[in-house]
């Protein structure tokens, strides 16, 4: 076993720089900007149909005004997903080009929104009214829209990267001059799509989204099968078990997909039909990571209520509220999970046996699959029942999870229970007593008082990550950090979601006020960051966005300040001491 972890292991690389690819990064950033409108709309949804369950219906105009909001808001989700996927991937395109030759962001988004159109909708007129065709403008038009974005970024970075553009004269003030510089590659993109479109519809008789729909329908068809959902959700869990982020390398390849097929179940059951999608949202958020990636919902009780050791039971008393809400990084880490081969079997393989059996209870027994989507954050019993619509086919199959999970992860649970039973028995009492105090005040500090996902994940990862060596020194003791050194300063803190970045500017922010030093800090998920730079001095990435430095140092470049990338233990370190997290920035500015 360890010499396979070891085998994977080597990968790492491979796999970071896949996680790192513009193309991959830019869908998965877009699809992130979009989400707000998949949770806000289906608001709206709930509050209108699982009444229904009850025999209870909304009178027509309450019924009527409820789905309007869901759709102008999901219904043209993909127009949305069309200009948030091309801004981030301009922003990756600037990276290659020049500081004062880049492409204008906002440009782009307008050109991908209007490509977008002309590739996806039909217009309608009549003598009443005129008006664009919506059937693509959601859900089904996202792999639309992402390609939309793609080509307007290609084209824009083809003219912007050649100055082939209009140039006005230097007297032009510049925003006047970036106006007549956008142009030429706003006009080309334009042509291409309308010219494309025109053919496509004369060669097929239908717009490119409908057959963009029909080639890709048989993958999609694939990956709702057995097959299929094992590949898809074990190298999600693979991935994360040998420390690379899964959902950043698997999640881009499915997005359309999860959302299409929630949307598809909910027109479905409301024909009175079955709903018969397995790759949702929902099944992901709450049955395949039902208590995080893993599936650890009943591990961490295990390790709280079960374990012998007492360092088992003083992280699963630590981890046990966090994950309950998803966020397992506490237990991935502290325990640790990751990169440990007696967990790699039930880490991987739970996962694949819950999505099995909710397409089981879909494909046999008649149960309607997720139509309503939740924020992850939902506790997964919840929401399994919620996103289900309170069918009593999911009570049956939720209890059966939380079996076959028990029953996966028990025997690597005690063997791991008595590896550790075995090692403190070789240390007296009061080193262990010690050990294991420390070790729970320590998970204890870093979410105690932080109410959202984010923050508990920020305490669960600084204190997890341990093995890498770090890539920048830590700085001598505060002590010789002066208040002249620091004030006015701004820094801000990356990670992969916002959370462990939140610890390190936390500290900083901190140790600074009780100092009287002027110093302003900020935490921030690496991919949001991009206009947020010119406002700040240093960029520090957490351990787990490590792997972004070199992209990063190019964003920094273009603005003129600095960036650094912390591992390991250096992050931990600079997290719980105020006075080294001050001296570790005073002297990464003074560089």
């Amino acid at each position: 076993m360890e010499q396979l972890i070891a085998i994977i292991e080597k990968g790492q690389p491979f796999f970071n720089a896949i996680a790192r690819n513009k193309y991959l990064k830019a869908i998965r950033d877009g699809f992130i900007s979009v989400i707000p409108i998949i949770i806000f709309s289906s608001i709206f949804c709930l509050v209108a149909s699982v009444p229904n369950i009850w025999g209870f219906y909304w009178p027509d105009d309450i019924n009527n005004a409820l789905w309007k909001c869901y759709n102008y808001s999901m219904g043209i989700l993909a127009i949305a997903c069309a200009a948030t996927t091309a801004k981030h991937f301009a922003d990756a395109q600037n990276r290659d080009l020049p500081k004062n030759n880049q492409i204008n962001f906002i440009s782009c988004m307008c050109a991908a929104i209007i490509g977008f159109l002309l590739l996806s909708s039909d217009t309608i007129a009549t003598d009443a009214a005129s008006g664009f065709n919506t059937t693509y403008l959601g859900s089904k038009g996202l792999l639309t829209a992402f390609i939309a974005a793609f080509v307007t970024g290609i084209i824009y970075k083809f003219f912007i990267k050649r100055n082939i553009t209009v140039k006005m004269p230097e007297q032009v003030p510049p925003n006047i001059s970036q106006t007549f510089k956008d142009i030429i590659p706003f006009s080309v993109c334009i042509t291409v799509f309308w010219v494309f479109d025109i053919v496509f519809r004369a060669a097929f008789g239908f717009c490119f989204a409908q057959g963009v729909i029909q080639v890709f329908q048989p993958l999609f068809t694939a990956a709702d099968g057995y097959i299929g959902l094992a590949v898809i959700y074990g190298a999600m869990s693979l991935f994360w078990f040998v420390g690379v982020h899964g959902p950043s390398i698997v999640e881009p390849a499915i997005a359309a997909a999860l959302v299409a097929n929630m949307t598809d179940n909910l027109a479905a059951f409301q024909a009175g039909e079955h709903a018969t999608a397995v790759l949702t949202q929902g099944a992901q958020y709450f049955v395949v990571c039902m208590g995080g990636t893993g599936a650890t919902l009943v591990l961490v009780f295990m390790f709280c209520f079960l374990a012998k050791s007492q360092e088992m039971r003083a992280v699963g008393k630590a981890a046990i509220v966090p994950v309950c809400f998803a966020v397992n990084e506490p237990l991935l880490f502290a325990a640790p999970i990751v990169l440990n081969p007696v967990f790699f079997v039930p880490f991987v393989f739970a996962p694949i046996a819950n999505i099995w059996i909710l397409k089981v209870f879909i494909d046999f027994l008649g149960m309607n699959g997720f139509m309503y989507t939740l924020p992850w954050t939902v506790p997964g019993p919840i929401g399994t029942i919620m996103g289900l619509g309170f069918q009593p086919l999911a009570f049956v199959m939720l209890a059966i999870i939380l079996v076959i999970d028990f029953a996966l992860y028990y025997p690597f649970f005690r063997a791991y229970d008595a590896q550790k039973c075995a090692e403190e028995a070789e240390i007296s009492q009061e080193e262990l007593a010690a050990k294991n105090a420390e070790k729970a005040a320590k998970l204890n500090d870093a979410f105690q008082g932080k109410a959202d996902a984010k923050s508990v994940a920020a305490g669960a990862a600084a204190e997890a990550v341990k093995a890498d060596a770090p890539t920048a020194s830590t700085a001598p003791a505060a002590e010789a950090t002066t208040a002249s050194d620091l004030n006015g300063k701004r820094v801000l803190v990356l990670c992969q979601g916002g959370g462990t970045s939140g610890l390190l500017a936390n500290a900083l922010a901190k140790a600074a006020k009780e100092r009287g030093i002027n110093l302003e800090t900020a935490a921030e998920a690496y991919g949001n960051h991009v206009d947020m730079l010119p406002d700040f001095d240093l960029v520090v990435l957490a351990p787990q966005a490590a792997s972004y430095l070199a992209d990063l140092q190019k964003d920094c470049e273009r603005v003129g300040n600095k960036c650094v990338a912390c591992r390991g233990k250096q992050y931990i370190e600079l997290s719980q001491n105020g006075d080294k997290s001050l001296a570790f920035v005073s002297e990464q500015l003074s560089k």
